[in-house]
């Protein structure tokens, strides 16, 4: 330690010798920062301030039907892309930065300056948003900053309709596509319902259930038609035991007076079966079996009623007391009717059955291939229903992408309120040329004892003999001192005053200065 401070003490002395080269250079580097200080140009900062209003009473309104973006994600991206370089070059179209600009690299080192300088600053919590630049022209900070205002607030506005544009089209390609595959999906519904028409259920029976009905409606046919025939035939055995009646003549020789109640009998029952006809006929067709049935019926009541009127004609008279030997009986007639009615309805019910029967057949066949159709029929309405459903989805999204793109429109991303609009601040505020005399003082002083280490390095001295001992290496027979004279003296004192007024004289030319400037200031904001 005590080498070390042997060696600062003999430096110093060394730089004491070279104190008028040090000071003409602190006197020089000062003289030159004091100039550059105060010819550098005054710069303006043009400021302003923008609220955005991220809480709009449509979004509560239209929750539901149109999608609601992160608002206050989508302005902090905004004011982080604000800087970009397209909105840089719109700027500086916009404030005619590029008047003056000759070359491509003049714009870009221009639009760099430009990135560097605008500041923005914001308070997250509050939404408030501070757009700041610096320039020494306070007219064209000012236009830089009403620039920048106006693309701030009106980028939110075309970035929100290109994205519901590129949303909307983007669906209507899909809707278009769904609505093809709907096309084709119902047109091969439709050939297959038309290829396999008779075995559609119109009922929304499955083929089980319908063999199953059909299967019973056969049974209770063939059940119907063994009780008509059962009836029939105990007809049949009746009038066989009816063939022959001989009735006494009563009237001498004139016919009963059974025979026009048994016409009249014959004609109520046509006119019964014609009423059940017109019941028949808004049910069924004419081919119908009952249809057909019951017209065979009236013609046989009709012709058996022609032949009931013809045998009256011919009434023979016999003597009195004998019998006469015509089928005149009314019970006769009565089950001839009834057996005409039993034939008729055998015949309707063969029909009927053997309707049945070919049901039965072409369902029991149709039962072979029917898990296979409606397997088929399920996976084309299976995706027929997921294209619909996938169609329907996308109308949805549509209409909601619409409604989104005309909220964006009509209130845009947030409501932005310019607080305080752009202004230019009266007073320069840089630069702070106090602050910047006071660091030219200390670079002068520290040029000036830079200077005479320099010179020391350059020019080294040696103020003892131990030190040159030291560094030549060899043996000091003896050291020879200086005696100082009168006028040596007053030389080297003259030599000091000079010194010490030279550095006053700078120190305080820099604090007169310093002075001043707070004086100006100080004036300017009273």
């Amino acid at each position: 330690m005590t080498e070390i401070l042997r060696q600062v003490r003999a430096i110093l002395r060394a730089m004491w010798r070279h104190r008028r080269l040090g000071m003409a250079a602190s006197w020089v580097v000062g003289v030159i920062a004091a100039v550059f200080v105060m010819l550098k140009p005054d710069t303006y900062e043009a400021s302003a301030r923008i609220y955005v209003d991220t809480q709009s009473i449509l979004q509560p309104l239209m929750s539901g039907l149109a999608v609601q973006p992160n608002v206050e994600q989508q302005v902090m991206m905004l004011s982080r892309t604000l800087l970009s370089r397209p909105n840089m070059e719109k700027l500086v179209r916009m404030a005619d930065l590029d008047l003056g600009v000759k070359s491509r690299a003049a714009q870009d080192q221009l639009i760099d300056g430009l990135i560097g300088e605008i500041k923005i600053r914001t308070t997250t919590r509050d939404n408030l948003y501070t757009l700041s630049y610096r320039d020494t022209n306070p007219d064209r900070a000012k236009r830089v900053v009403q620039s920048l205002t106006s693309i701030f607030v009106e980028s939110s506005l075309g970035d929100k309709r290109k994205d519901s544009d590129t949303a909307k089209k983007f669906i209507d390609d899909q809707i278009r596509g769904y609505e093809k595959k709907l096309e084709e999906a119902e047109v091969r519904l439709k050939d297959f319902k038309l290829r396999n028409i008779e075995t559609q259920i119109n009922d929304g029976k499955s083929g089980i259930d319908r063999f199953s009905d059909i299967s019973a409606q056969l049974a209770n046919a063939r059940l119907a038609l063994r009780e008509a025939e059962n009836s029939r035939d105990a007809l049949k055995r009746q009038i066989a035991g009816e063939d022959m009646v001989m009735l006494p003549d009563n009237s001498g020789g004139v016919a009963s007076d059974s025979g026009p109640a048994v016409v009249a009998e014959t004609d109520g029952r046509i006119d019964a079966l014609r009423r059940n006809l017109d019941q028949l006929l808004q049910r069924y067709t004419e081919q119908h079996p009952d249809v057909s049935g019951t017209r065979r019926m009236i013609r046989e009541l009709e012709e058996q009623r022609k032949q009931e009127l013809a045998a009256r004609k011919k009434v023979v008279v016999a003597p009195s007391g004998q019998p006469i030997s015509i089928n005149t009986n009314p019970v006769f007639q009565q089950l001839k009717v009834a057996l005409g009615e039993a034939e008729a309805n055998v015949a309707s019910l063969k029909a009927r059955v053997a309707e049945f029967e070919g049901r039965f057949a072409r369902v029991k066949d149709s039962m072979k291939v029917m898990p296979q159709l409606e397997a088929e029929l399920a996976q084309l309405n299976r995706d027929y229903d997921v294209n619909k459903k996938n169609y329907e989805g996308l109308v949805a999204r549509r209409e909601s992408a619409s409604l989104t793109g005309e909220l964006g429109s009509a209130s845009g991303v947030a409501d932005f309120r310019l607080i305080d609009p752009p202004r230019v601040a009266p007073q320069p505020v840089a630069p702070n040329r106090m602050l910047l005399l006071a660091a030219a003082l200390g670079i002068s002083l520290g040029a000036g004892i830079f200077a005479s280490f320099a010179a020391v390095q350059v020019r080294p001295v040696f103020h003892d003999g131990r030190m040159l001992r030291e560094v030549t290496g060899l043996p000091l027979l003896g050291v020879v001192g200086l005696n100082l004279t009168e006028a040596d003296r007053r030389k080297e004192r003259r030599s000091l005053l000079r010194f010490l007024v030279a550095l006053l004289l700078l120190v305080g030319l820099y604090a007169g200065g310093i002075a001043f400037l707070y004086v100006l200031e100080m004036r300017a904001a009273g």
